[in-house]
């Protein structure tokens, strides 16, 4: 019985294989990725030319460990070299630019950012005595907890785009 079973070892390095295949589109770390390969090449390989089972499960393990600690941290790096965390959520909204919905009062207020969302608005300590009517321009400084820190926007120079 266990001859016939050994001659169909192929089939589980195969669901070995697509395993960790599906296991590394969940995760995107390249773990599984790396699993994948040296179960593929060192177990289905090994396989093809004839090795026992033990010795295909001990090629399989050696050669994932080898990828999973010194190939997966080099193709990892040149993946991510270069680029930029992207910003998200609270993060993002730094220097976005504003528009008051109303007049402040007293430095507070309501500002409706790019993005199409209205936060609670005050004021920068730089600017906390400025005027600020309806429709004025503001930059978003900081998020302090659920209000945008703001402050007047400057206006471009005309025909340029800069600010002065």
């Amino acid at each position: 019985m266990f001859p016939d079973l050994f001659s169909y070892t192929w089939v589980l390095w195969l669901v070995i294989v697509v395993a960790a295949i599906v296991l590394e589109l969940l995760t995107l770390n390249l773990v599984f990725l790396m699993i994948a390969a040296g179960s593929l090449i060192g177990g289905l390989g090994t396989w093809l030319l004839g090795w026992s089972a033990p010795l295909q499960v001990v090629a399989a393990a050696v050669l994932s460990a080898v990828l999973v600690f010194l190939v997966r941290p080099l193709l990892y790096r040149l993946l991510v070299h270069g680029k930029e965390r992207a910003l998200t959520n609270v993060d993002a909204l730094s220097g976005m630019s504003a528009r008051a919905t109303a007049s402040f009062v007293q430095g507070s207020g309501f500002a409706r950012l790019a993005n199409g969302e209205t936060w609670t608005a005050r004021l920068d300590d730089a600017h906390e005595h400025a005027e600020v009517g309806t429709g004025a321009r503001l930059t978003v400084v900081a998020i302090d907890g659920a209000t945008a820190v703001v402050a007047p926007a400057t206006a471009p120079i005309p025909g340029t785009g800069d600010t002065p």
